[in-house]
C-alpha cells in the first residue's frame, strides 16, 4: 500500500471515529444523537447541491470542502443505521464496490467493448437484470419521480418513455403539444381552480422538457444559467443606482436592466 492510500484510509478512519463519538450516548453531541435518517434528508440534499455549485465554480478548495460535507452525510447516515442495528459503512462500501465491478465487465471481466455507447448499453442491460422488481416501465419512472429533483426527473421520464414508444414523429408534434398545453394553461388561469391551474402548469413544463430533449438541451442547466444571468444583471443594476430598486419606476428599472444586459454581453464577447 502506497503512502497516499495509507493517508486516505487513515483520514477516513478518523472521520468514522469522530462521527461515532458524536453519536455516543456517553459524551456525544445532543444534536447528532437526536438525528434520524429522515431528519437528515434536508442536509443530504443541501450538501449535494453545494457540491454541484462548487464544481461549477471550479474552486478547488471549495470543491474539496463541499465534498467533505457530503461525505459526512454518508458516514453519519451509516452510523445512525449502525446504531439502529440495520447496516454499517462497511456494507455501504461493499455494496457499491460489488455493483461497480458487476456493471463494468469490460474492465473486471473479459467483455470487449468498442465505444462509450456500447458501455452504456451494457450498463442498462445489467441494471435491468439487477432490478427484476422494476422491469415495468411505470416502476422505473416512479423511481425517478420519487428520488430526483422534478426537472431532472422529467427529463429522465421523457427519455425512458420515448424509448418505450411514447414519442412524436417529429419536433413539429412537440411544438403542437406545447401550443395545446399553453392554451389549456391560459384557460385554467382564467376559469379553473388552483388545483387545475397547477396541473396544467405541470403539463406545460413537461412539454418544454420534451422540447429540450428533442433539441438535445439540458433544461436543468438552462434554468440554472438563466438564474445566474438574472442575478448577474441585478448586481450590475445595484452597482449604478443610488437608492433601493423598489423606489424606481418600472420604466427606469427596464432601462437599468437593458444597460446591465448589454454590459454583461460585451464582457462575454
Amino acid at each position: 500500500m502506497n503512502s497516499s492510500m495509507s493517508e486516505t484510509l487513515e483520514a477516513l478512519q478518523k472521520l468514522i471515529e469522530v462521527v461515532a463519538q458524536l453519536r455516543n450516548p456517553e459524551g456525544g453531541c445532543p444534536w447528532d444523537l437526536a438525528q434520524t435518517p429522515q431528519s437528515l434528508i434536508p442536509y443530504v440534499i443541501e450538501e449535494a447541491y453545494e457540491v454541484v455549485d462548487a464544481l461549477r465554480s471550479g474552486d478547488e478548495a471549495a470543491i474539496a470542502d463541499e465534498l467533505g460535507d457530503l461525505l459526512l452525510q454518508v458516514v453519519l447516515q451509516a452510523q445512525v443505521a449502525q446504531d439502529q442495528q440495520q447496516f454499517d459503512l462497511a456494507i455501504v462500501a461493499r455494496n457499491i464496490t460489488e455493483k461497480l465491478i458487476r456493471r463494468h465487465p469490460h474492465v473486471f471481466d473479459n467483455l470487449a467493448v468498442e465505444s462509450v455507447d456500447e458501455v452504456h448499453q451494457n450498463w442498462e442491460k445489467i441494471k435491468a437484470t439487477e432490478a427484476l422488481s422494476e422491469t415495468k416501465l411505470s416502476d422505473q419512472l416512479r423511481k425517478y419521480a420519487r428520488s430526483l429533483p422534478p426537472l431532472v426527473a422529467g427529463m429522465k421520464i421523457s427519455k425512458k418513455a420515448a424509448k418505450a414508444g411514447f414519442e412524436w414523429e417529429s419536433m413539429d408534434g412537440v411544438w403542437e403539444k406545447f401550443q395545446e398545453e399553453l392554451a389549456e394553461f391560459q384557460h385554467a388561469l382564467q376559469y379553473e381552480s388552483k388545483e387545475n391551474q397547477q396541473a396544467e402548469l405541470g403539463d406545460l413544463l413537461f412539454t418544454v422538457i420534451n422540447l429540450a430533449r428533442w433539441a438535445d438541451l439540458d433544461p436543468d442547466a438552462a434554468l440554472q444559467g438563466t438564474n445566474d444571468r438574472f442575478i448577474q444583471r441585478l448586481v450590475q443594476m445595484e452597482g449604478v443606482v443610488d437608492r433601493p430598486l423598489s423606489e424606481y419606476s418600472l420604466d427606469e428599472l427596464e432601462q437599468f436592466w437593458q444597460q446591465a444586459k448589454a454590459k454583461l454581453a460585451k464582457k462575454e464577447s
